[in-house]
């Protein structure tokens, strides 16, 4: 059957014609426009991964979100990748070509000699060009004016040459708090059977059930995060976590039968290698001292940087390993990262989603609301919570449309130019509680917003009034000592405070697990010391 025809019966047994909004000839001339070969054609028409009903209600629920429709060319199709200091050079001439200046290059090119740059074709041709200031996906991806502070980028644009403005960068990389909430305290050790301490370099285990794991093939980034939480990793600090050796994690697990996850991440955990991921699951599945594992999350933005590289017959030995997971009883979580209905609706990250999800992948998304991208200011300059909290909204029913779990907000974690996409703790929870309320349960976050801290992760719950005094609800979804999980904090209300942990306790001194998370701490880090010693 030609591609044409199979595009037919794809659409006819979908909805029929008179119904649709995007019809038979849109999803062509879409597909034609973002340029796939004839492999990925195929393997969309083969695969149904683009049926016309569903692009037609999306389109029809959401067309001020939606790419479906438009036909303006791209401006980016000669590679895949730009990077670094001479890719962000390369994607300005670009623009300056078709007539787009971005302006401040100085002030942007100190970001990225001190965080980096990396973009993909598909992020770049996401943008709206025609109004990019705006535009979510370009205060993702493109260092902006006043991140910096202006001290040092004045120096950084008056240095004599580039030897001395690199010199400025690497000054300040030493005040950008690359490993928040005391992450290095989360090295996990064992002694093995020869009576040898093993220390894992890649991997951090804070939370009983899950195990992060860095591992050495996820250390870069489809594209990078101006607000990157592990641009330690991403830029290669000497102190990053790198994991080079998969048996050594496997005899940890063995020691620790609590752990029923592992969360591959990075970098990018969609960077993995299909053979390196085996190596990873497959004792998971033959090896019965490691029953006690039941989830492979892997931590990945290739849906919103690369969906392209998942509809690719080079992409099929690792749809054939997730079907062996999903076989076996092993779940395969994706855990993307979507923070606007922006990067959902285009096709290639529809056709990636339906195509993970016909193999047995789980695909869930958790995102930080981060202002300038998912959080969003009115004119007068005050958090502007309807509109912030209305692209939650579409984005989590959108979701909801695609099977996709809508797993967890947070707030921006004191790391990075946390200043800049950082907002008041009583705004966000002002937008959180109007998506909670607004939205049917089933496409609900499945907890409230929370914050990263030493401590764990500490959610907002809400607000309460204790005897005439208001303040805030808060408990922990995640903590050094599960069991204070169990209790609900009081802090007094604070309409300009914008770090958790900073908050003061309503009705005593301290909150009651201070003094324990300190002895906590100082023992996690005498016993670093000693293992490094």
């Amino acid at each position: 059957m030609s591609n044409q025809n199979s595009a037919e019966r794809i659409i006819t047994t979908s909805a029929p014609q008179k119904h649709l909004v995007v019809n038979t000839a849109a999803v062509e001339q879409t597909m034609t426009r973002y340029g796939y070969g004839d492999e990925t054609m195929n393997i969309i028409n083969r695969e149904r991964l683009l049926p016309a009903g569903l692009l037609s209600r999306l389109h029809a629920s959401y067309p001020q979100h939606s790419g479906f429709l438009e036909s303006r060319e791209f401006l980016f199709n000669e590679k895949d990748h730009y990077t670094g200091l001479s890719g962000f050079r390369e994607v300005c001439a670009i623009l300056n070509k078709n007539g787009i200046d971005i302006g401040a290059i100085d002030e942007r090119e100190l970001f990225v000699e001190v965080y980096r740059f990396l973009a993909t074709r598909h992020t770049l041709n996401s943008i709206n060009w025609d109004d990019y200031p705006t535009d979510s996906v370009f205060q993702l991806v493109f260092p902006q004016p006043g991140m910096i502070d202006e001290q040092t980028t004045q120096q950084y644009v008056g240095s004599p040459d580039a030897k001395a403005r690199t010199q400025v960068a690497i000054d300040y990389m030493e005040k950008t708090n690359p490993h928040d909430g005391n992450q290095q305290l989360n090295k996990p050790w064992f002694v093995n059977d020869e009576g040898v301490l093993e220390f894992l370099d890649g991997s951090q285990h804070k939370y009983p059930q899950c195990q992060l794991v860095f591992d050495k093939t996820t250390q870069n980034c489809f594209s990078f995060c101006t607000y990157c939480f592990r641009h330690a990793q991403v830029r290669g600090d000497e102190d990053m976590f790198i994991q080079k050796d998969i048996a050594q994690l496997h005899e940890y697990l063995r020691r620790h039968p609590e752990v029923t996850d592992i969360l591959i991440t990075g970098g990018d955990g969609g960077y993995m290698p299909v053979s390196r991921l085996r190596q990873y699951v497959m004792p998971l599945i033959e090896d019965p001292s490691l029953l006690h594992v039941k989830n492979v999350r892997l931590a990945t933005r290739a849906l919103t940087f690369q969906p392209e590289m998942v509809l690719t017959e080079k992409y099929e030995p690792m749809l054939e390993l997730f079907d062996t997971m999903r076989d076996n009883g092993v779940q395969l979580a994706w855990m993307a990262h979507f923070s606007t209905p922006r990067e959902l609706l285009n096709p290639s990250t529809i056709a990636a989603i339906r195509r993970l999800q016909n193999h047995g992948v789980n695909i869930r998304s958790q995102s930080p609301m981060m202002n300038h991208i998912s959080l969003f200011k009115d004119e007068a300059g005050n958090v502007d919570v309807e509109r912030s909290s209305q692209n939650w909204i579409d984005l989590a029913t959108i979701l909801g449309m695609m099977c996709v779990g809508f797993h967890s907000m947070y707030c921006a974690r004191p790391t990075g130019e946390h200043h800049y996409y950082t907002a008041p703790l009583a705004d966000m929870g002002k937008i959180f509680n109007r998506i909670y309320r607004s939205l049917a349960s089933i496409n609900r976050p499945s907890r409230h917003i929370s914050m990263t801290i030493s401590a764990g992760k500490l959610a907002i719950l809400g607000t309460s009034v204790v005897n005439g005094e208001k303040c805030f609800a808060l408990q922990f979804t995640e903590a050094r000592n599960m069991e204070w999980m169990d209790r609900v904090i009081l802090a007094k209300y604070d309409e300009k405070e914008n770090k958790i942990d900073c908050l003061t306790p309503l009705d005593t001194d301290k909150f009651f697990f201070e003094d324990e998370l300190k002895q906590i701490e100082a023992d996690l880090a005498d016993a670093l010391q000693q293992r490094l010693g």
